[in-house]
């Protein structure tokens, strides 16, 4: 994971030129992203010739797991120009859409870091890329080469086991601009064939099955969360270390299924896994499902999205951006650094941390102390924290549901202080939570709390 250090200095300052007329239909996106950079409006880059390779990077490097199939639609780089910005430099198929990708696969102010890697999503599909930036004796380039190597897939879940492919072509295009031969041969290995349902059009109303939160297999078949993104040991636990008591704030909001956002500076591959844990937080396998909702990650947005994240009823995505903080009607919940906030009342109510949410967080403790003497013992000292946290929350929200369900199949349906407490909430502080969380999942219950002889 890259290093989080947003001190570096901006590469060069660079003075702006006269606007040119574009054709183009990202010329609008361009003109944003160059006004805030203080770079020239874009103008046509010329391509790069097609040699090659010498240096021995096998498209094979990328680890595969032979049960299952690649679906892999795009590969691509993208390059920083000094005139023209952010630029799609190649890519295979050479028809398919792209625009704005570029953007997304190396993010708004990455020129202040030297690496980093970024989740995002393309209409259905998902996108990984990596990102460098490699100093140059070179005026012409102002000090500065910048690329980023990505690809598209029809799951967020598979991107992972081409993280180390990704990673040296990003190299090999930085040291030895212009050829791709590698990365040809890797889309020809990988390349998956596309139902005619799927494209990238986010209006579409067809897309991909991804094994998300939100489709949740039933309980014997999925007796763990199953973290596929590859992630770096503990990755899940200092989610958990970063936002401490918070924690049990993010877990409410991703049971109502709010749309959440959060800000950072780049590097941005460590909040894109804030994204994917904050999913991980709802994960459950009680067959009960929201009504005409369903999470989605949308890991890294730009502004780019903002008409697209207009339709979208619940999500979790993370920005550099500071603009959409002004954008309130994208999101219900703003999470910048370690600052969580809302504009909804209801909302607000939740954002206390209140003795049930205590409770859970000493428990939670206990149970990684319990687990790490247990491995101790054994004289194993490698605790799995990722496999302690996950677990806790799938059985925390099992309970949670089987609970709520079980009562609404009694006979009176009412929901008790007893209830509360077993479910690990507090029955006043957590009355908001569950009674929008009930009526969210259509569950017929009767909440009696402030009074045992009347329902409120």
């Amino acid at each position: 994971m890259a290093d989080i250090n947003d001190k570096a200095p901006l590469l060069v300052n660079i003075e702006e030129e006269p606007p040119i007329e574009y054709n183009d239909p990202r010329e609008k996106i361009k003109e944003l992203y160059m006004q805030e950079a203080g770079l020239a409006v874009p103008v046509v880059g010329t391509g790069q010739n097609d040699q090659d390779d010498t240096i021995n990077i096998s498209a094979s490097n990328s680890v595969c797991d032979l049960t299952e199939q690649d679906q892999i639609v795009a590969i691509f780089v993208v390059a920083f120009d000094t005139r023209s910005g952010n630029i799609i430099e190649w890519c295979l198929p050479e028809e398919i859409d792209l625009e704005g990708v570029e953007f997304k696969a190396m993010a708004s102010g990455s020129h202040k870091i030297d690496s980093d890697f970024i989740y995002f999503r393309k209409g259905n599909f998902f996108g990984l890329a990596c990102f460098e930036n490699m100093r140059v004796d070179n005026i012409v380039e102002r000090g500065a080469r910048m690329k980023s190597v990505g690809i598209l897939a029809t799951s967020y879940t598979l991107l992972y086991r081409h993280m180390q492919f990704l990673e040296s072509q990003v190299r090999h295009q930085l040291e030895i601009p212009g050829r791709y031969t590698q990365l040809k041969a890797f889309y020809e290995d990988r390349k998956g064939s596309l139902p005619s349902s799927l494209n990238t059009d986010p209006s579409s109303n067809s897309s991909p099955v991804i094994n998300t939160p939100a489709t949740t297999p039933g309980i014997d078949e999925l007796p763990v969360p199953d973290m596929k993104i590859t992630h770096p040991a503990g990755c899940f636990s200092q989610f958990i270390k970063f936002f401490g008591e918070q924690i049990f704030v993010l877990w409410k909001y991703i049971l109502l299924q709010k749309r959440i956002l959060f800000f950072s500076p780049p590097p941005m591959g460590v909040v894109c896994y804030r994204v994917y844990c904050a999913c991980l937080l709802g994960q459950h396998n009680v067959m009960i499902q929201p009504s005409g909702k369903d999470i989605k990650p949308h890991f890294y947005v730009n502004i780019a999205d903002i008409e697209n994240l207009q339709t979208e009823l619940a999500y979790v995505a993370c920005t550099t951006e500071k603009i959409f903080e002004e954008k309130k009607d994208l999101y219900d919940v703003y999470v910048d650094n370690q600052n969580v906030t809302t504009q909804y009342q209801n909302l607000q109510e939740m954002l206390k941390v209140n003795a049930a949410d205590r409770d859970k967080m000493n428990k939670l403790n206990t149970q990684r102390s319990a687990q790490q003497f247990n491995m101790e013992e054994l004289g194993d000292d490698s605790l799995d924290d990722d496999h302690v946290f996950t677990t806790f929350f799938l059985e925390q929200n099992n309970r949670l549901f089987q609970t709520l369900y079980d009562v609404s199949l009694s006979q009176d349906k009412s929901l008790t202080s007893d209830h509360m407490k077993g479910m690990g909430l507090d029955p006043l502080g957590d009355r908001q939570f569950i009674m929008d969380l009930v009526e969210l999942y259509g569950i017929d219950v009767v909440l009696m709390v402030d009074n045992p002889c009347c329902p409120v």
